[in-house]
């Protein structure tokens, strides 16, 4: 070989952008950056998105509402949530990532401290909305950052992780609004809530490490039309993208609709104690990083199977009238959906094979299509057959999701 070749083989071999740009690992500081950060961003959407859930039996009382009236508070902002997603996650394929999630949460954190001043139930339902619409851009996003940025060895892992910041997120949001407004009016959790959301939003900002594997992509409607009928074509995205919707809807309705059963006798239970049930949330941090791991050994069907038989373990016991049965299924329920969320988050960047924060939109366009609708369908069992009805309902979603794992396992 000529010694001109000689000199010239080395420096080819330095010329992938790999090299120049290695994907991050577990243990590195940029981990660790990237963790933080998508942690506090995972427990601000989730707490800004729940946090009225535990007090909606108290804005029935405030403005004279039925449950299913007051729960639009929560489905109200899901929906919009999934309608922005159709638009946010495309977004961030042309604008970049980082900007379009620190944009997000800081809206999101200011309407909710409108929120709190708002004095009639149209306004507050305005203010959930736009809530939920700007919470779009952190919730697909945040996945496809990570299916680009983390090493695919540790994607799973990490994205574990996040979803474990949205399971202390909806705790927290829960836990502190159901506490407060045991003692204060609901306006006043609401505006914490509202400050506690700007403070992740700011960090958020600072840490998070600016992308280096993002490709600008385009926003022609031609271009946005192939992705999605290459995603729907798929062998697996459509499932993953209906066990969505499934896991979700099962999800928020028994919470929805928990508290009316507690507070009411034989239970009677004041509003801060069935706010600090919302501890059950700790269970999906630990599971869902855990199930990210165990896909590695045992494939992610089997996995996700696995977790939705927990969460039917844990509405059966639900079904029974001790509470500390209740408090077991709660937990058990709670631990089985952020396992199976996480599998079925990690499964979308990898089935993805372009446009993944596209692929991510609708995943999670149909996952909280699913809250919103099983959501408030739940009030409607609620009011005609009580407990036991909306676990019946939840149960058949849960037997469909069941079989759309087997299915995944069998398939793909």
């Amino acid at each position: 070989m000529p010694d001109d070749e000689r000199r010239k083989e080395p420096l080819n071999r330095k010329i992938p952008i790999a090299s120049k740009s290695p994907y991050i690992t577990r243990g590195t500081p940029a981990f660790i950056r990237v963790t933080l950060a998508l942690f506090s961003a995972g427990l601000a959407t989730f707490a800004l998105l729940y946090c009225v859930q535990p007090i909606l039996p108290v804005l029935s009382q405030d403005f004279g509402i039925s449950p299913a009236t007051s729960s639009l508070s929560l489905s109200i902002a899901t929906v919009m949530l999934a309608v922005g997603l159709l638009f946010t996650g495309p977004l961030s394929d042309t604008l970049g990532r980082k900007n379009v999630m620190v944009i997000s949460l800081l809206l999101a954190a200011f309407c909710t401290l409108v929120c709190a001043f708002m004095t009639s139930w149209h306004g507050v339902l305005l203010m959930r909305a736009l809530i939920g619409l700007s919470l779009s851009g952190v919730a697909a996003v945040a996945m496809s950052y990570l299916s680009e940025e983390i090493h695919p060895s540790f994607l799973a892992f990490s994205m574990g992780l996040y979803i474990s910041g949205n399971s202390i997120g909806g705790m927290s949001g829960r836990l502190v609004t159901g506490v407060l407004t045991d003692y204060f009016p609901w306006r006043v959790a609401i505006g914490v809530m509202g400050v506690l959301a700007l403070v992740a939003a700011l960090m958020f900002w600072r840490i998070l490490p600016d992308s280096r594997h993002f490709r600008p992509g385009s926003l022609r409607p031609k271009s946005l039309l192939i992705n999605t009928r290459i995603h729907w074509h798929d062998a697996g995205l459509p499932w993953l993208f209906l066990q969505g919707f499934l896991l979700m809807g099962a999800f928020v309705t028994l919470f929805n609709y928990i508290g009316y059963r507690l507070l009411a006798p034989p239970y009677t239970l004041n509003q801060a104690i069935v706010g600090l049930l919302s501890v059950v949330y700790l269970t999906g941090s630990i599971s869902s990083p855990r199930a990210g791991a165990m896909t590695a050994r045992y494939g992610r069907g089997a996995v996700m199977a696995g977790a939705v038989g927990l969460m039917l373990t844990g509405l059966l016991l639900t079904a029974f009238g001790a509470l500390w049965l209740i408090f077991i299924g709660m937990m058990l329920f709670t631990a089985g959906f952020f396992a199976a969320h996480a599998v079925a988050s990690g499964w979308i960047g990898v089935r993805a094979r372009r446009a993944r924060g596209q692929a991510s939109s609708m995943y999670l366009f149909c996952y909280y299509v699913g809250s919103s609708l099983a959501g408030t369908l739940g009030g409607v069992f609620w009011s005609h057959y009580g407990w036991q009805g909306v676990a019946l309902f939840i149960g058949l979603l849960l037997l469909i999701a069941l079989y759309v794992s087997l299915y995944l396992r069998r398939n793909l």
